[in-house]
């Protein structure tokens, strides 16, 4: 039978609702919360929430898990996701996504990982991913020199992650 959008946005509302349910109500047949994960990041002309904030990785501060996977969404065309090779640990993997092009990295290295877009990074579409114990190289992440308005993006995606680091200690 084909599936029409409407029949699609019914199943998909059903999924949805079924999400809701209290843990012990759904099947699962993942019982360890240990398993990789996928973090979608999506790249977009403009912020969902603050239409003043263009060109933008959505979230741009992400918390991993060695082994999880980060895939990068093309929301709206015209951007990619790079790895910075100045803002990575030491052995980390590394990519370098095509213009308007989904992109995947698992990152099995712990430590912090800059990114950027590689045509809107001076205009501050920069990202953070920090992936399981980040101490080796956080500080030296976080002392690049950046410049245009990656500086001042990426001074607040730091405020924000001293915050979640000092969170979790």
């Amino acid at each position: 039978m084909p599936q029409t959008r409407r029949t699609h946005l019914k199943m998909l509302g059903a999924s949805l609702g079924l999400s809701t349910l209290p843990s012990g109500l759904m099947a699962s047949d993942d019982t360890t919360t240990d398993a990789p994960k996928t973090h979608v990041v999506e790249m977009l002309n403009k912020h969902p929430e603050d239409s003043k904030q263009r060109n933008v990785f959505v979230p741009d501060i992400l918390r991993a898990k060695p082994g999880d996977t980060i895939r990068f969404v093309t929301v709206d065309k015209g951007h990619n996701s790079a790895s910075a090779a100045n803002m990575l640990p030491e052995g980390g993997q590394t990519w370098d996504g095509k213009i308007s092009k989904d992109v995947e990295v698992t990152l099995t290295t712990e430590g912090a990982y800059g990114y950027y877009c590689t045509p809107h990074r001076s205009l501050g579409m920069v990202g953070l991913i920090l992936v399981g114990d980040v101490s080796g190289n956080y500080d030296a992440v976080k002392a690049v020199r950046q410049r245009g308005k990656a500086k001042t993006v990426y001074a607040d995606i730091f405020t924000r992650a001293d915050a979640l680091l000092a969170a979790e200690a």
